[in-house]
């Protein structure tokens, strides 16, 4: 069992940086890759950033390549993503997971068993 809890979200300008932190509980954290997804109103949550468990190998959509980068603290039990040249359509609640899969296609949001509650972002124009 993992229980996940973000922070670091709020308001910035257009261009401005932030830095979203999920700690987690439990004592096999390294265990786990860990996730980074969003989901703006009226849209479906979709995928932000992964960095597996083992050799911190990490994989990003698309819409965020070059801007934002996960990164993740074992010792601390803690995964990060900062956030840089934000736009205003980064606008969403952000929310970490956690899944013990070995799967390949770990951008899909059903393959995690843990999430946070998340944390708004809002960037404005």
């Amino acid at each position: 069992q993992v229980q996940l809890v973000e922070s670091g979200g709020g308001l910035v300008q257009a261009g401005g940086s932030l830095r979203l932190s999920c700690a987690a509980s439990g004592r096999t954290f390294s265990s786990y890759t860990m996730g980074w997804f969003r989901q703006a109103p009226g849209k479906e949550r979709e995928f932000v950033a992964l960095i597996r468990w083992i050799g911190g190998s990490t994989f990003y959509a698309d819409s965020v390549k070059g801007r934002f980068s996960i990164s993740r603290d074992n010792a601390k039990n803690t995964v990060y993503l900062q956030m840089n040249s934000l736009k205003p359509e980064d606008t969403a609640v952000y929310y970490c997971a956690a899944t013990l899969s070995r799967d390949v296609s770990l951008w899909v949001a059903r393959k995690y068993n843990y999430w946070g509650q998340g944390t708004q972002v809002t960037v404005s124009s």
